[in-house]
């Protein structure tokens, strides 16, 4: 931001160097980018995963439903576990074996988290399948589909923003190193004579 400012501050001054001129130059791209092209493609990240969301929300709803399940027998005590679909924390009490009917009517078993208390032979819980009758996740709600896309879209311009600020810094680094070698050479060429009496008379 001092370079912009130097450019307007500098723009008649004898001592203003064409690198000073550039550098402002190279910050103010940077700084019309940030402003302009990260939000543009954060927004643009952010309407195509909620587009891409949205149809997963639509198809997991029509593949996946709860169907009842009866605990067939309680399995060996295992520490608490939170089930990441329950929401606001909730914890799992017990791991059984259940059984239940697939939706082409076989029968199917296995382990799985039941949020009953005190599971008992007979007890019935629902639970998610597919339409093969394997255990799967709930569907994903909307809301938490809108927030995964805000979120992508965040992420995606602060991303854009950062690329172009690390671009900038290069570019700026590049034109420093530049400058110090010019400075080096001049140096170099009046090294010899620097100090003397009557030299560049």
């Amino acid at each position: 931001m001092r370079a912009i400012s130097g450019l307007w501050r500098w723009r008649g001054s004898p001592l203003r160097r064409p690198t000073d001129r550039a550098e402002a130059w190279v910050c103010l791209v940077a700084l019309l980018l940030i402003c302009t092209a990260a939000p543009a493609i954060g927004w643009l990240t952010g309407t195509a995963a909620q587009d891409s969301l949205r149809r997963s929300v639509a198809e997991q709803r029509h593949t996946r439903q709860r169907v009842p399940a009866t605990v067939l027998r309680r399995m060996a005590y295992h520490p608490p576990e939170t089930d990441p679909d329950a929401g606001a924390g909730r914890t799992v009490r017990s791991r059984v074996l259940a059984g239940w009917t697939a939706p082409d009517g076989t029968r199917r078993h296995g382990a799985v988290l039941s949020g009953l208390k005190s599971p008992h032979r007979g007890d019935r819980f629902m639970v998610w399948t597919d339409r093969q009758g394997h255990m799967t996740s709930r569907p994903l709600d909307s809301t938490t589909a809108r927030a995964h896309a805000v979120l992508a879209g965040f992420g995606a311009a602060l991303l854009a923003a950062a690329l172009v600020e690390t671009a900038r810094r290069v570019v700026v680094w590049r034109m420093v190193r530049r400058r110090y070698a010019r400075w080096d050479q001049a140096w170099e060429r009046a090294g010899p004579d620097w100090g003397k009496a009557g030299t560049g008379s």
